[in-house]
């Protein structure tokens, strides 16, 4: 069996409210009107068919509640999103595994009792985090108890990348253009929000969290020598800072933190890549994942990656762990494979 641990739908009930919440909602709008198999069942379900046994956990797609909706709004829009994925999950459970919930991040008293109720009330598997919380970091104070909380269940955090073209390339203009926000800036989203849980001493704190990150980990793995010997000599570039008293302070090399993050197999296919995020952080921290449905044809981002994945050379024990264990441990399924 293959457990796809991160891609996207919406329920439909749901998307009507979301487009007509804010202007983030009309570019989505915009972009799904030719991506049936984001809310169509039946469309999705015949893709799924065509991976034999293949199921899915699932999230809501961006852009993130807190961009779409005032803090008044958002936890309304984050019970009827949760809801309803909720309600596909109960309703295929041959289909879906899980979900991961998306919380009002922007009105962080309700965000913590929506955490709460999504765990305790409709079974959440986790929770999805963004990058960033309309601009602010993860390690922001009134954040923190989100990972205290996740690390106190036992539970996966979900982290996917969150930047737009208002993130410029440059501070002469105004915004990022050709879509360089996306193909270059989430990696570094995602390397950065990973950067900063690590300094701020989040892993240290909660030595047993899980944080599934997507696109095998942004840019960590290909700049393992700067975030290794680089890091190593923190504070020597710095001169308003005192990081060599915070380098000293860590427990472990930095590079030994970023290795304790998980990593999906959400690049497309590309198979070098893949290699180098394997290598990093180890096939027991690699979870598959297809990112569907955003894929130029139906099913080609998980077509191509269990193309990929078959390519790599693995034993089969070591593609059972990256296709279904690792998952089935972080979601803590019933029935945990075991390859002799």
């Amino acid at each position: 069996m293959k457990i796809d641990i991160f891609n996207h739908f919406f329920p439909k009930q749901f998307f009507d409210k979301y487009i007509n919440a804010g202007a983030g909602g009309k570019d989505i709008g915009k972009r799904v009107q030719n991506i049936a198999t984001i809310m169509d069942l039946d469309k999705r379900f015949r893709i799924l068919d065509e991976f034999g046994e293949y199921r899915q956990v699932l999230t809501l797609p961006l852009p993130p509640l807190e961009i779409l909706a005032g803090p008044e709004k958002s936890p309304q829009l984050a019970r009827e999103g949760n809801d309803g994925l909720a309600e596909l999950v109960r309703k295929h459970p041959d289909r879906f595994i899980g979900f991961a919930a998306s919380l009002p991040m922007n009105n962080p008293k309700e965000a913590e009792k929506e955490m709460v109720r999504v765990l305790d009330q409709l079974g959440a598997s986790g929770i999805q985090l963004y990058s960033n919380v309309a601009g602010k970091p993860l390690d922001a104070p009134e954040f923190l108890p989100f990972f205290e909380e996740a690390a106190r269940r036992d539970i996966p955090i979900w982290m996917h990348p969150a930047r737009g073209a208002d993130f410029t390339d440059y501070l002469s203009e105004d915004k990022s253009k050709y879509e360089i926000w996306w193909t270059f800036g989430w990696p570094y989203e995602t390397s950065v929000a990973m950067s900063r849980i690590v300094f701020s001493g989040v892993l240290d704190r909660y030595p047993n969290i899980k944080i599934i990150t997507h696109h095998m980990g942004g840019m960590v793995p290909y700049f393992e020598g700067r975030v290794g010997y680089g890091w190593d000599q923190l504070g020597t570039r710095t001169s308003d800072a005192d990081y060599k008293s915070l380098l000293n302070s860590m427990n472990k090399r930095p590079i030994d933190y970023f290795k304790h993050f998980y990593a999906d197999t959400a690049l497309f296919g590309a198979g070098p890549a893949t290699k180098c995020g394997l290598a990093f952080f180890g096939v027991d921290n690699v979870v598959f994942a297809s990112d569907m449905p955003f894929e130029p044809a139906p099913g080609l981002y998980a077509r191509e990656t269990i193309r990929c994945v078959e390519d790599l050379g693995l034993s089969a024990a070591d593609k059972e762990k990256i296709y279904q264990g690792n998952a089935e441990k972080l979601l803590k399924l019933k029935t945990v494979s075991a390859v002799n």
